[in-house]
């Protein structure tokens, strides 16, 4: 376990690999846990870090640092303390909202962003997504197989105030009109079957600035990277290897990529 203290505060931290900077970000319902796998593709290539955000996994509590705000000025803190200028953020539900406001507040240092199953609205969100407990959230969005629970076994850790806190911020805060002009390399990523967050609307997607992209992992769910692990892992390194500031949209489609993620 590695972790370091940040303004008085315990953040733990896990990382693997050598090379240019990615820092993942867990959900609601979790910790850096689920990551691991890809970490592990990923560290072939990178340097890969993992962060629990405040209230989750093995990082401090602290319920005055539970709005977005504050987590994402823990990833600034983060990268200041590993000494990372410019990074590549992957971000899943709340980690990608986390990733966003991070944009919002230092769009310079970020290279690129893949935000999974991010609900760019409040309404968007099932409502057991808003009320359940992380524990109950991962019996109703996994494959329940044992890998999938040892992935998320951090879910008893969450605090739920962190949760709370956090939805208040996507629901009063215009997250995506915020970021949508700073020209960020950004993929969004949502599985097809997944009952926590319907696809945005078509005219939604159709409305995308040529730097944004949205790419649908047909029969994926919420944790693609847990029960879709081997097509989420290429896609995640098929965006990794696009030059700095090309557009997702250099990814479209080739339909031998198509093929290859089903």
């Amino acid at each position: 376990m590695s972790a370091i203290i940040l303004d008085g505060s315990m953040v733990h931290y896990e990382a693997l690999g050598r090379g240019r900077p990615i820092v993942f970000l867990h959900g609601w319902a979790g910790s850096w846990r689920y990551w691991i796998n890809a970490m592990q593709v990923a560290s072939t290539s990178f340097r890969a870090y993992a962060v629990d955000l405040f209230g989750f996994g093995d990082t401090s509590r602290d319920p005055l640092r539970y709005t977005l705000d504050k987590q994402a000025e823990l990833i600034n803190r983060f990268l200041e303390e590993m000494g990372i200028g410019k990074v590549a953020l992957v971000g899943h539900d709340l980690g990608a909202l986390v990733a966003l406001t991070f944009i919002k507040q230092k769009h310079e240092s970020v290279d690129r962003v893949m935000a999974v199953n991010c609900p760019l609205e409040y309404d968007a969100l099932n409502a057991r997504m808003r009320t359940a407990p992380a524990t109950e959230l991962v019996e109703w969005l996994t494959s329940r197989t044992p890998e999938a629970l040892a992935a998320l076994s951090d879910a008893s850790k969450v605090d739920p105030q962190a949760v709370s806190v956090s939805m208040t911020g996507l629901q009063s805060d215009n997250l995506f009109a915020s970021v949508r002009n700073l020209s960020i390399p950004s993929l969004f990523v949502y599985g097809t079957n997944n009952p926590a967050l319907p696809l945005p609307a078509q005219e939604k997607t159709d409305a995308l600035p040529q730097h944004m992209h949205q790419i649908n992992l047909e029969g994926a769910g919420h944790f693609p990277m847990v029960d879709n692990a081997t097509q989420f892992n290429r896609l995640l390194t098929d965006f990794l290897a696009l030059d700095s500031g090309a557009s997702p949209r250099e990814l479209q489609l080739k339909e031998e990529w198509k093929r290859r993620v089903r």
